[in-house]
């Protein structure tokens, strides 16, 4: 995958963490894709433990992995954040 298509991978993985996570969470478009690009990070790493694949692709099981590593991403920051 290119750099706009990591851009895109993250903005979407990152809206989407962020509207599934209660509550109200800071930060603007560039918190968003930087949460969401490390979501696809983590969300690939795991699911490369468990076997279910990788973020390779621009496709329904990464957006998956990288939403479910968004959501981490969103938890760890809010307890580092005290919020």
């Amino acid at each position: 995958m290119g750099i706009l298509s990591w851009l895109l991978l993250g903005l979407i993985a990152g809206i989407l963490a962020k509207w599934i996570m209660p509550g109200k969470q800071s930060g603007g478009i560039i918190v968003t894709i930087i949460l969401g690009i490390l979501g696809a990070v983590v969300g690939g790493f795991f699911g490369s433990l468990l076997g279910l694949g990788t973020v390779d692709d621009f496709d329904l099981m990464s957006m998956g992995l990288a939403v479910g590593g968004a959501l981490l991403v969103l938890i760890a920051y809010r307890q580092i954040k005290g919020k």
